[in-house]
């Protein structure tokens, strides 16, 4: 049986300013970056890795490369796993979203939304993961890593779950690892939460 391992990125600057990234590329705080070494070196201490993969963007990258030299591995990008893109609402701060009529504050009805100026609805990204997990399933090694995000890991988590097209309204705080025996996709799993570092005391919203 496999052990995947998913993780949300360390906190960004576009978390700590209180945007909302979605594809734009914001690096890493000095503090996220040492959390992320942090991480790694603990992460070493509870786990053995085979894989592992990454988020394109650069928040993602900061925060995988640490663990791959603890575990002496390459970081592979895929791009299945980036965040949502928000379209016009990329790069928007929580504070200017609350005035946008326009934009689904509801959690629960993000599904089929797709963001105007060439978002991504829920749906989408659940469709994009389902041939990353089908890749992952025939793949050499036993324990993988995915380094991701915050909406991105509501559908992993949903898919994981089998509760599709409900998905968690909450979401991983930064630097919050999960783990799952994976016995394949259409069976239930159990995903259960690792903080290392500071990760539990991270905060969150979306």
């Amino acid at each position: 049986m496999k052990t995947f391992y998913f993780i949300r990125h360390a906190q960004s600057e576009a978390n700590f300013k209180g945007i909302l990234a979605s594809r734009q590329d914001c690096p890493l705080t000095e503090k996220g970056g040492r959390e992320a070494v942090v991480i790694a070196s603990e992460f070493k201490n509870i786990a053995k890795l085979d894989r592992i993969f990454c988020s394109p963007l650069i928040r993602a990258q900061q925060t995988a490369q640490p663990i791959a030299e603890a575990f002496g591995l390459d970081v592979e990008i895929d791009g299945r796993i980036t965040e949502q893109d928000l379209g016009v609402f990329s790069g928007m701060t929580y504070a200017e979203l609350d005035d946008r009529p326009d934009y689904m504050h509801q959690r629960s009805k993000r599904w089929e939304w797709v963001p105007e100026g060439g978002g991504e609805s829920y749906e989408m990204i659940a469709n994009r993961l389902k041939p990353f997990f089908h890749s992952l399933e025939s793949l050499q090694g036993n324990s993988i890593l995915s380094v991701t995000h915050a909406v991105t890991l509501r559908l992993i988590k949903a898919t994981l779950e089998q509760t599709l097209p409900d998905y968690p309204h909450d979401i991983a705080r930064n630097g919050e690892i999960w783990k799952v025996r994976f016995r394949g996709l259409g069976n239930i799993h159990e995903v259960e939460s690792i903080f290392l570092g500071g990760s539990k005391a991270a905060t969150f919203r979306a």
